[in-house]
């Protein structure tokens, strides 16, 4: 079968014509024929051995991507977990965690779609525990997860949303996604801190949804730390970490504020929230994506450019998929 091989860890997939089809192993599991794949930067952080999941794991050549859409033999368009890689014209899938997709919802974002649900909907839902009326600020709104968190907490119930990053159009384009108000990460430090002190003093910020950790993390925390005084309590959910794996974080704040930090991804998420995830969540979002609710943008290629489109740069919170 057409594929997208990773041969050694660290190597860029290669595109092959004759890879051998994986098969069934046991009665939980089906064979699909796949339509589309994201590429997501934990498919680039397993393919590279980075991952804290894929660190120890012993390597032998292996399809490229971890989820997709697809149709099993019946028809039935679906979306699920790849047992075997996703990146081509077969895969394995667990039947006890398949989706149906919905009429009118495309391939390309029923793929995109999911990984940023899981990056957004579970940390606002299970790790913060979001209630109707609460102030949610993004960091590191403008990327593919951060646009669907802004609309997916809008959709839970926040009152306010307040989205940080860097790129500027993205920012605007976050205001029409239900956006409040949008802190640009380009300003110098000290304007950042002043901003978010403002919005805290007008709006107290009840959940921080963290996807870039580093130096703009520190900077929110900063602008939370109380002074004595009963301070309003701020749980924090760190997601990612693309702006830095570290940060520097003064005794000071925690002593001073009642902040929780927590994180939200592989290794966080119960049996239970796992399950509600499969059968409600992403049934729901789907839903919304078909309806036009939910917004999220693609950048397509065809399996055979895989090589190519493997290291794109895609900017304004695209995502990049891959059809079959």
């Amino acid at each position: 079968m057409k594929a997208a091989v990773i041969f050694k860890k660290g190597e860029l997939p290669k595109y092959v014509e004759d890879f051998t089809e994986p098969a069934v192993q046991n009665s939980n599991e089906v064979l699909i024929s796949v339509k589309a794949s994201a590429v997501k930067n934990l498919d680039k952080m397993r393919a590279s051995g980075k991952h804290y999941s894929s660190q120890n794991e012993e390597w032998t050549a292996k399809v490229a991507g971890s989820d997709g859409v697809g149709m099993l033999a019946d028809g039935t368009r679906v979306y699920g977990f790849g047992m075997s890689g996703m990146i081509a014209e077969k895969a394995i899938i667990q039947k006890d965690a398949i989706v149906k997709l919905p009429a009118g919802i495309d391939d390309a974002v029923a793929a995109a779609l999911p990984n940023a649900v899981m990056g957004s909907a579970l940390a606002l839902r299970f790790r913060a525990g979001l209630q109707k009326g609460e102030t949610v600020l993004v960091n590191g709104a403008t990327g593919v997860t951060g646009k669907i968190s802004v609309q997916i907490a809008k959709y839970y119930g926040a009152k306010k949303v307040i989205a940080t990053g860097r790129n500027k159009q993205s920012l605007e384009e976050l205001l029409l996604l239900g956006a409040d108000e949008v802190v640009s990460l380009r300003q110098d430090d000290e304007s950042i801190i002043s901003q978010i002190e403002n919005i805290h003093k007008q709006s107290p910020v009840d959940i921080v949804i963290d996807y870039l950790w580093g130096h703009s993390a520190e900077l929110i925390l900063s602008s939370l730390k109380g002074d004595g005084r009963i301070s309003h309590r701020t749980r924090f959910i760190t997601i990612g970490g693309m702006t830095g794996d570290a940060i520097t974080l003064s005794s000071s704040i925690l002593r001073s504020t009642d902040i929780q930090i927590s994180g939200s991804g592989l290794g966080t998420w119960t049996g239970e929230e796992v399950k509600l995830l499969i059968t409600e969540i992403l049934p729901g979002m789907f839903q919304l994506a078909a309806d036009g609710k939910l917004k999220i943008e693609t950048v397509n290629v065809a399996l055979k450019d895989i090589e190519k489109a493997w290291d794109m740069n895609i900017e304004g919170g695209k995502r990049l998929v891959v059809l079959i």
